[in-house]
């Protein structure tokens, strides 16, 4: 893309002039529709060192309300950063709908720049690319406008600022001895930087490549582009979008799964046994534990299943072993406003553990093909890609290097009953029942056939689904942590 760049000479001073306060006060106008509209915009800029991001993201920014909008720049990543997965960050960044977020630098450094100077094999930069490219079709799919810029100026340019900002002591620390190894260096960093292009220039997420080399008429063709995309949006977007066949594939390894109404609930514990196998495993839990934290290797708990399961006593067991200072319960239940202001995924990428930290979700991203989906709180098409999305979130945590472990906590309907009638008649336990789990349990066929649907198409190798019998609560918590204790035990192998 970047051989395709002409240097053009700059419109005259006054009609450019003219365009110029004509464009900015539309974009006033436009983020008022934005709100109004509750649409999400991304505005990201990448580009060449000293070709003016910093400056055209500054004439940007003072045509909207700073209330509206919120700037991002992102350096290289702190120690605590790269203890998370290495998109984590730039989820914390996305807006609530009706907002505006401008990123100075993005995800892209890490598929760009860093090919170069880590000297990425062509399987971590196709990986890399990838990860970016899904997460730009789910902000897309789930409603965002995503506008990519990058700013394009010649090597003798680059030199010229550089030398310029070098020579005067207020500004000689802006060019770093990096950035001079990057300017002798600039084909090594334009063959990286239009693969790079090439290989993210999508339907629902393309890159405008500008010209720097006058910052006035780069400006001033943001500023076009800004207006014109904003504009589309409002007014439905562009075609492009994934369609179902689309949005079905995937071809990611699953391993087969019974149907819940297949699954014998006939194990249980007795008390000797209960308290001889509960002991143990916790004692096996805890010690490692103390080695996931030696080995930086995170892990993630999912805890799903029909209401009154024994998800909470299950939790209790498990954290009981742990060290409190190494991890986290997530307790999952309807969406606050700020997060349903966002994609379904955001709550989640945020509450993900750091390297050798455990996250433990009693409830998850699954309510979106369960609750979410039964109970009518999105379209077909948002829980009908959730699948993929789902699949694709699991396989990050996967390639960062966590462990995934997922439990689906099965009892009959006859055992929920009895459990929901002694929740109230028991004071110390009637919190735990409500009006909305009695109407669940009358939907019970439906949850039951989107639960069978989740299992199979969500049970993976890399992050496969464990149907834990639930009918005898010790027999569950002393099932949960065996398969927790024996998955461990494999991968610190």
């Amino acid at each position: 893309m970047l051989q395709e760049i002409e240097w053009t000479e700059p419109t005259s001073g006054k009609s450019r002039k003219k365009e110029t306060e004509e464009l900015r006060a539309r974009l006033s106008a436009l983020q008022q529709e934005v709100r109004r509209k509750k649409l999400p915009v991304v505005i990201l800029f990448e580009g060449w060192g000293a070709a003016g991001k910093g400056s055209l993201i500054s004439d940007l920014i003072l045509n909207f309300d700073p209330r509206g909008c919120k700037v991002y720049s992102f350096t290289a990543p702190t120690s605590a950063e790269r203890r998370e997965p290495v998109l984590w960050r730039y989820w914390r960044a996305l807006p609530p709908k009706g907002q505006i977020a401008v990123l100075d630098r993005s995800w892209y450094t890490d598929v760009s720049t860093e090919r170069v100077e880590k000297d990425l094999d062509d399987a971590e930069t196709a990986r890399r690319i990838g990860d970016v490219n899904i997460l730009e079709r789910q902000l897309a799919d789930g409603g965002y406008l995503i506008l990519k810029f990058f700013l394009h100026i010649s090597q003798k340019e680059q030199k010229k600022r550089f030398e310029k900002l070098a020579a005067d002591k207020d500004t000689a620390w802006r060019v770093t001895e990096q950035d001079w190894r990057r300017n002798r260096r600039y084909e090594k960093y334009f063959e990286a930087f239009d693969r790079m292009l090439d290989d993210t220039d999508t339907p629902c997420a393309p890159w405008h490549v500008v010209s720097g080399m006058d910052r006035k008429a780069a400006s001033l063709e943001v500023f076009r582009i800004t207006v014109r995309e904003i504009e589309r949006a409002l007014a439905g977007g562009p075609a492009g979008r994934p369609g179902a066949e689309a949005v079905s594939a995937g071809g990611f390894p699953l391993v087969p799964m019974p149907k819940l109404s297949e699954i014998q609930l006939c194990h249980s514990l007795g008390g000797d046994d209960y308290r001889r196998e509960l002991d143990g495993r916790q004692a096996l839990l805890g010690e490692l534990h103390n080695r996931l934290y030696r080995k930086k290797v995170p892990v993630v708990l999912v805890f799903e299943g029909w209401d009154a399961a024994g998800k909470g006593g299950c939790i209790r067991r498990v954290a009981r072993a742990l060290d409190p200072r190494g991890y986290a319960v997530v307790p999952v239940a309807a969406p606050t406003p700020d997060e349903a202001a966002r994609h379904y995924l955001w709550r989640f990428w945020v509450s993900l553990p750091r390297s050798g930290h455990i996250a433990v979700f009693d409830r998850s991203w699954y309510g979106r093909v369960l609750v979410e989906r039964v109970e009518g709180f999105c379209t077909r098409d948002e829980w009908g890609r959730a699948y993929r999305e789902i699949n694709e979130f699991e396989r990050q945590l996967c390639d960062w290097g966590a462990v995934v472990i997922k439990f689906w906590l099965q009892i009959d309907r006859d055992e929920q009953l009895r459990r929901f009638q002694d929740r109230q008649r028991t004071p110390e336990k009637r919190w735990k029942i409500t009006e909305e789990d009695w109407r669940n349990r009358a939907k019970w066929d439906q949850y039951e056939v989107c639960a069978d649907e989740m299992l199979k198409r969500t049970s993976t190798e890399y992050a496969p689904w464990h149907i834990v019998e639930s009918q005898d609560k010790k027999y569950g918590r002393v099932e949960t942590l065996r398969v927790i204790t024996e998955t461990l035990k494999k991968r610190l192998k």
